[in-house]
């Protein structure tokens, strides 16, 4: 006997929590990188340039930004449990190149690996979570999502951490990867696909008035990036959120090693931080359905860049700085991550909402590649201070424009279907109209 499709939490919790678990194990492999790899490239193969210690977040934040893209493009032809399992396959061979390259070219190549990876796997656990929960829950179901794949990034990045202060750097920090590799493909063969409940929501829900439910990846491309100015506004503040990720990624080792702290204290801060916004996001995501998405967001970005500002002025001291400037960069984050996404979901129709969301992800994981890109050029010719101060500047602004541009629907019920959201900058039908876009 078949069982009945509905939606809700409560009523797909098991498949739900199958996905949290997929997702940690998806948080845990990335995890591997976050404090040992920029100090493998400086001490292992003797880098000396900064961009070039930053290349493997350049090759992974692109790889990973353009497989969200197409992830999007291709639901259309299969589903999202194929795809997840194809990114579980494509990463295999990532912690063992890890462990042991012989050549930083292979460092690279791995994290070309890890970007299909955390592209394919993180997708399609966070279109699979929405899908399940309907509208009247999608920031708490992101916020769920969210928080399971970087709390698992925090916890890895401590536990590198201190095994490459007992073990050294490699082989043994990067072979806990493989656990999270078997895990999450055995889980993902488990996980049964969502379409039956995408289906159910379409038959419930407005067609757009404007007829995008019809379009393809480059108009939602268009939308997303610009025309619709609350897309946009997510949009850019997804990509200095990850710009903000890939800068300290690479920097923030560097940084704190070069005023004394050992691998054991790097390792805390680099793992206080995605801890703090993994746990962080469960609460925000809920709270966003409650209040809205615009004031977390504007909110989040302006404690970011506190989080930096703080970086500088307690260096004099430099594990309280690190861990002050974590928590405000955890904290913020975590306002801001889940909530984007939600807010991206509340503006796109539920047959676009896959390409937006993959639009917005390729905007958002662009930030890592053009963080480091960022940091390796200012940190080679002005310093690593600047570049701090630099990325302060850039999230306060971000703020500031995510202020502008993104307006609130109405909060869903839970007996009720969302506004139907348009293609243009016109919003949904339960508030007026945005004027014409500066």
């Amino acid at each position: 006997m078949t069982t009945a499709v509905r939606l809700g939490l409560r009523e797909n919790w098991l498949q739900f929590t199958l996905l949290v678990i997929v997702n940690v194990c998806v948080g845990g492999l990335v995890g591997l990188e976050r404090t040992t790899v920029p100090l493998i490239g400086t001490e292992t193969f003797g880098l000396t340039s900064d961009l070039a210690v930053f290349s493997f977040i350049i090759a992974f934040g692109m790889t990973k930004a353009c497989t969200n893209l197409a992830a999007g493009a291709l639901i259309a032809r299969f589903t999202r449990r194929q795809l997840l399992i194809a990114g579980w396959l494509i990463g295999i061979p990532v912690p063992f190149a890890l462990a042991w390259a012989p050549s930083w070219g292979w460092i690279i190549a791995a994290n070309v690996l890890l970007g299909l990876n955390q592209g394919l796997t993180w997708s399609m656990t966070v279109n699979m979570k929405i899908d399940l929960v309907g509208p009247a829950r999608r920031g708490l179901a992101t916020g769920l999502n969210e928080a399971a794949g970087y709390v698992a990034v925090g916890a890895v990045a401590l536990l590198t951490g201190y095994l490459a202060a007992t073990h050294g750097l490699r082989p043994l920090p990067e072979l806990i990867g493989v656990v999270f590799v078997a895990a999450g493909l055995g889980l993902s063969l488990v996980v049964r696909d969502t379409a039956a409940h995408v289906a159910l929501e379409l038959s419930h829900h407005p067609a757009p008035a404007d007829g995008a439910q019809s379009a393809g990846l480059a108009a939602t491309f268009a939308r997303t990036t610009w025309q619709n100015r609350s897309l946009r506004g997510a949009s850019q503040a997804g990509l200095v959120n990850n710009l903000n990720d890939g800068l300290t990624w690479g920097v923030f080792p560097l940084l704190f090693t070069q005023h004394g702290l050992g691998l054991a204290a790097v390792g805390l801060i680099k793992g206080l931080y995605p801890l703090l916004w993994g746990l962080g996001q469960i609460p925000s995501g809920h709270l966003s359905d409650r209040i809205g998405r615009k004031p977390l967001i504007v909110t989040g970005m302006l404690v970011q860049a506190a989080g930096f500002v703080l970086a500088l002025a307690l260096l004099a001291d430099p594990l309280l700085a690190g861990i002050i400037s974590a928590i405000a960069l955890g904290l913020g984050t975590a306002m801001v991550y889940p909530t984007l996404i939600a807010s991206i979901s509340d503006h796109a129709h539920p047959t676009w909402r896959a390409n937006a969301l993959g639009t917005y992800r390729f905007w958002r994981d662009t930030g890592y590649a053009a963080g480091a890109l960022l940091a390796g050029i200012l940190a080679d010719t002005l310093g690593l201070n600047t570049t701090v101060i630099a990325a302060a500047i850039l999230t306060t602004a971000s703020g500031l424009l995510a202020a502008r541009w993104i307006t609130n629907p109405r909060p869903a019920t839970e007996n009720s279907h969302p506004p139907t959201p348009t293609g243009t900058d016109q919003q949904p039908n339960t508030e007026p109209p945005n004027p014409t876009p500066s």
